[in-house]
């Protein structure tokens, strides 16, 4: 069963995304901040992390850049979601495994494929 942290300090959203994951057949393991993401990522590494641009403690992109600079988690691949009028340049782009940005409110369809689509990917490449 592929493995989800979802990251999100908005509590109406990890409830919604939590619920149609685990309909498709995904663990999701649910953050309220950065912080907390970072220590279940670190405590057993997922498949995917769905995150939050803006939260508390540590935003999804400060997240990510110090998932990136680690040897274990160097290689996850991230779907983040923003706010409206949030932008992430493209020199942070590349310095991270950010794979989609999603812009909020989000369509909960288009997040599911993402996330379905990061993880066969992520399954192909690591059989290859």
């Amino acid at each position: 069963m592929p493995r989800v942290v979802l990251a999100d300090d908005e509590h109406p959203i990890r409830l919604i995304l939590s619920a149609k994951l685990r309909e498709r057949g995904y663990e999701v393991i649910e953050c309220r901040d950065g912080d907390e993401a970072y220590e279940s990522i670190t405590s057993g590494v997922p498949d995917v992390l769905v995150t939050d641009f803006q939260m508390p403690l540590m935003s999804g992109l400060e997240l990510a850049m110090r998932l990136r600079s680690e040897p274990g988690t160097c290689h996850l691949p991230i779907l983040m979601l923003t706010a409206r009028g949030h932008s992430i340049p493209d020199h942070d782009l590349a310095r991270t495994n950010i794979r989609a940005v999603l812009p909020k409110p989000f369509s909960v369809k288009l997040v599911l494929e993402r996330v379905a689509s990061i993880v066969s990917d992520s399954a192909s490449s690591r059989a290859a």
